[in-house]
């Protein structure tokens, strides 16, 4: 039954950047019967039927008439702050209760489990996860990752790199996650040089690697929704965004003539990209200016 459970959600995982609180809610399929993958109003979940934990959750809170991304440097800040576990508060405050006993009793039998982190207000990145610590005192278990997405349910290392390691790759999964999703936010789910409007298809570019201490932060003034197409030829320095957000097709591309996909980049030449409706939400014009002399001198 767990493992019908891992399946479901690495095969939904495979096909959409994030899961929704309607996938976790719709479940998986077991034996003819199908069960949800977390209790939408409690944060630790065992299915009836299950005889130990299945899934713990963390939700985005939305603030009222607050942008969710606003303030999304705050809302994950355990996850960032860990070194080798994230703490995950119990219940209540009764250590004895249901929920923190399933928690107490995944950390006695090392039970694999799945960790939904909220993302986004309603979109979680699901990992899998274990408890690596329980404390009555507290009130908190400590959760160590697993390598992020994968299917196995071999036993967990208890290696102090490969928790470090683990917690890394879902640090950065995150940071990529809720990079995009506030960055197609935004734009409402358009790229904003052609302005097609499937999310799906959109990528969040940097205008400023994230390598960059000084201006690559992961905020919505250094992204870009594009489609893989334009995000790739952005990062080939094949199109450049000047400062006052006009685009330039790059000479190499523009002295070609190959069929209809070439075409549509070299007419997007001296066109002014897209512009979301808040002006803080706009692309910083001195990052774009760094970013368009890298652009001039690869001409």
């Amino acid at each position: 039954m767990r493992q019908a459970a891992f399946d479901h959600v690495w095969m939904l995982s495979a096909t959409r950047d994030a899961l929704t609180s309607q996938d976790l809610r719709a479940g998986f399929a077991f034996e003819g019967e199908r069960y949800p993958l977390v209790n939408p109003r409690r944060g630790i979940f065992k299915p009836q039927g299950m005889t130990h934990l299945l899934s713990i959750r963390t939700v985005y809170p939305r603030f009222g008439a607050k942008v969710w991304y606003d303030d999304q440097r705050n809302v994950h800040e355990k996850v960032y702050g860990g070194d080798q576990f994230v703490e995950y508060a119990f219940m209540g405050d009764n250590p004895d209760a249901a929920d923190n006993r399933w928690l107490r009793e995944a950390w006695e039998q090392r039970i694999p489990i799945l960790y939904f982190i909220g993302e986004s207000p309603g979109r979680f990145i699901a990992t899998r996860a274990y408890i690596g610590g329980w404390d009555s005192k507290g009130l908190k278990a400590l959760v160590g990752f697993g390598d992020a997405l994968r299917a196995e349910t071999e036993r967990m290392s208890d290696s102090e790199p490969a928790r470090r390691y683990a917690l890394r790759a879902v640090k950065q999964r995150l940071h990529q996650a809720t990079f995009r999703q506030a960055v197609i936010t935004a734009y409402e789910g358009r790229c904003a040089l052609s302005g097609l409007p499937e999310p799906m298809l959109l990528d969040a570019a940097h205008i400023i690697a994230d390598r960059d201490e000084d201006m690559g932060q992961p905020v919505v003034p250094n992204g870009l929704p594009m489609s893989k197409l334009h995000h790739a030829a952005f990062d080939a320095h094949l199109l450049g965004i000047d400062p006052d957000f006009r685009l330039h097709v790059s000479d190499r591309l523009l002295g070609q003539h190959d069929g209809p996909m070439l075409e549509a980049l070299k007419q997007l030449d001296k066109r002014m990209i897209r512009l979301p409706r808040r002006t803080t939400d706009q692309p910083s014009r001195d990052r774009l200016a760094a970013r368009f002399d890298v652009f001039l001198a690869s001409r």
